[in-house]
């Protein structure tokens, strides 16, 4: 019999938004494109796997579907607080990739309210440093299992 696998807020996160365009959509939401048609075009996303996507988020608490046309029937889809939660989810793997994937041409460029290209970083909300591996230390809470996998019986 396969071992259950660690329990972790990491999985549990991406087989909401893990999937292939998930985060696109959530991408172009953040830039304001919320019509089905444009997200389409923008992510590059066929029709069915899009909707099934928008479907999964929007039951997922992530997007809401707030209707725009009463004729014919048309819907926009916006972000929930849950899902603006994600935006430095968003932030952090772009500037990822714009140090390691596309470090001589990055794509897009956000400007930050006081006029500088945003370099985004993650930092503890109790002392304001810089989190990184070397400054965090794990503490396992899931009965079984250590920082290294599960406890050997």
């Amino acid at each position: 019999m396969k071992a259950a696998p660690r329990p972790c807020s990491i999985a549990d996160t991406l087989a909401l938004v893990g999937e292939k365009y998930s985060l696109l959509v959530l991408r172009e939401i953040s830039l304001g494109v919320r019509r089905f048609d444009r997200i389409a075009r923008n992510t590059g996303a066929p029709r069915d796997i899009l909707t099934t996507r928008l479907k999964r988020l929007v039951e997922a608490g992530i997007l809401e579907k707030v209707p725009y046309s009463e004729r014919p029937r048309r819907y926009e889809y916006r972000a929930t607080t849950a899902g603006e939660e994600l935006q430095p989810v968003l932030l952090t793997l772009m500037a990822w990739g714009d140090r390691h994937v596309n470090p001589a041409d990055r794509p897009v460029l956000l400007e930050h309210s006081c006029g500088e290209v945003l370099s985004p970083r993650v930092v503890c909300a109790c002392c304001g440093d810089e989190a990184d591996t070397a400054s965090l230390t794990p503490h396992v809470r899931a009965p079984g299992w250590t920082t290294t996998g599960p406890v050997e019986t």
